[in-house]
């Protein structure tokens, strides 16, 4: 029995997998169309269920083609699943102020300078998320100073 728990994937593993399935595709595709993408070894119910789970998460929407449904990514990338998370998250708790407090301080000095320059507070970078502002901080104070926050790692 142990070799059949060794043979399971890791969470998320699947999930990742039609999502760039889909991504790749670039329009909406069945069960059997991301089957057929993904090389036909996984069943075509084990990948409705994981689009079932994808669409009730929000990250594929669906629409009916026939007798099947289709399915489009409702993020564009990896980037933009993290970021999903990350409000999903920040959504769980009532006192967002502290949770995201406790993320800024948690920042290294760079990550804290690329969020300053997206939020405009220093315009040294884009807010197109592709600029990373470079260099180190230069006697900026942390945000909130407390221990552990100077380049705690992520």
């Amino acid at each position: 029995m142990s070799d059949v728990s060794s043979a399971r994937r890791p969470a998320g593993e699947l999930e990742s997998e039609v999502l760039a399935a889909l991504w790749s595709a670039r329009q909406p595709m069945t069960p059997q169309d991301v089957q057929t993408a993904l090389g036909g070894d996984l069943a075509r119910t084990t990948i409705a269920t994981i689009l079932a789970r994808l669409h009730d998460k929000g990250t594929v929407e669906r629409t009916r083609t026939g007798r099947a449904y289709a399915y489009t990514p409702t993020v564009q990338d990896t980037a933009g699943l993290a970021a999903r998370r990350m409000h999903t998250e920040l959504g769980r708790e009532a006192d967002r102020s502290t949770v995201l407090a406790r993320f800024v301080s948690d920042l290294s000095a760079e990550d804290e300078q690329l969020l300053r320059a997206l939020l405009g507070g220093d315009g040294d970078g884009a807010v197109d998320g592709t600029n990373r502002v470079g260099g180190t901080n230069s006697g900026g104070s942390r945000a909130t100073g407390g221990p552990g926050s100077a380049g705690a790692p992520c």
